[in-house]
């Protein structure tokens, strides 16, 4: 039994550090995204109302922009507990039984993201088949020609997001185990901590 806990303990330790590490490079991109979607979207905004002449490429590019960030905030959420979620059967039943719940609900929610990880392969591969209809490459600018990008590179922010998402389902998982089962005290998410503290 204590050589299962010290392997569970060894992968959630080594999982922790990785997702830990990947979470906060991946909101800071998603931080820059989002202020690039605001300042592309009033571009559009001052285009469109000001002089009445809409750009081509605004929208699409928030929308590329909005699909990334979401990819790439959206492990943070869920480690954090930040997804909406209705948890009032849990606070009602008994300790050990919510316990089975959660870890029910997690598990089917790994089956539910590999399902996802799958299908959003398969989009990526449609993907390289599609142009972007206004995002370009500016090689127009070094003497060559504009070239437009593939929808892959958008639709790729799906397969990454919920790459992430099953590494931090796992994670949760093995905390809810080691948790609930062990008298093991794990360390709660700095950053966590941190952003509830400000």
């Amino acid at each position: 039994m204590n050589l299962t806990i010290n392997i569970l303990l060894f992968v959630f330790n080594i999982l922790e550090k990785i997702n830990t590490f990947f979470l906060r490079i991946g909101r800071q991109f998603a931080w820059i995204a989002i202020l690039l979607m605001v300042i592309v979207i009033l571009i559009q905004v001052f285009f469109r109302y000001v002089l009445n002449n809409a750009l081509p490429w605004p929208d699409e590019v928030a929308r590329f922009l909005m699909l990334w960030m979401t990819g790439l905030i959206a492990p943070s959420a869920y480690r954090w507990g930040g997804f909406v979620s209705i948890d009032l059967l849990e606070r009602f039943l008994p300790k050990l039984i919510s316990t089975f719940l959660t870890l029910f609900l997690l598990i089917v929610s790994l089956f539910v993201l590999v399902i996802g990880l799958e299908l959003g392969f398969k989009h990526i591969n449609a993907g390289w088949i599609f142009n972007s209809s206004s995002i370009k490459i500016p090689f127009h600018l070094i003497g060559g020609k504009a070239e437009p990008i593939k929808l892959a590179w958008m639709y790729m922010s799906l397969p990454v997001g919920i790459i992430f998402l099953i590494s931090v389902n796992i994670e949760l998982i093995l905390r809810n185990i080691l948790t609930n089962f062990t008298r093991l005290d794990l360390p709660e998410d700095y950053d966590k901590q941190k952003l509830e503290t400000q």
